[in-house]
């Protein structure tokens, strides 16, 4: 099954529409701005900036009339992600420093707060080996996030998150 998600100029599904089921680097190709959005299937993180950056959001099936009221940050949304269904196992290997340095955890489900779990107060690099996850600024996955799908994250600051701090991972799946 395939995501599919139609966006809209203005709030409340007003204006013109742009609808696809898969990732859009630079919304401006297809409308000059987005403020509203139906996700009709599948699951996409939405971000505030071109090319996969800025602030993140994660969004289901579901409607969302006012992108800038909901989350607070953005003037709109630029750019979208499909998350593919994904079945098998989850794992993740976090680090407590960038470049995998540090004290190191593997974790195959969900962690609400890493000083709790592991005494380990920041994450700065990651592995993931399986699954497709949500990491946190915040415990108790709260705060901003970042989608991580299969891959080495050797340094978040170098990823354009200079300053945040991660406290909380879980994975995406099909109750999430």
């Amino acid at each position: 099954m395939h995501g599919k998600i139609i966006f809209y100029e203005d709030k409340n599904f007003q204006g013109r529409s742009y609808e696809t089921s898969s990732d859009c680097s630079d919304m401006a190709s297809h409308l000059s701005r987005c403020h509203s959005c139906k996700v009709e299937s599948g699951r996409f993180m939405v971000y505030d900036r071109t090319n996969y950056m800025g602030n993140q959001f994660y969004m289901k099936r579901g409607d969302y009339s006012d992108y800038k009221g909901m989350m607070g940050f953005g003037d709109c949304i630029r750019s979208c992600r499909m998350i593919p269904m994904y079945k098998g196992s989850y794992t993740v290997k976090i680090y407590e420093n960038e470049n995998f340095v540090g004290q190191s955890h593997e974790m195959m489900d969900d962690c609400d707060n890493f000083m709790d779990r592991y005494s380990m107060n920041d994450c700065q690099s990651c592995n993931v080996m399986d699954g497709h996850w949500l990491m946190y600024e915040q415990p108790q996955y709260r705060g901003k996030m970042v989608y991580m799908r299969p891959g080495e994250y050797r340094s978040f600051k170098d990823m354009g998150m200079s300053g945040m701090r991660f406290m909380s991972m879980r994975r995406i799946t099909d109750s999430c």
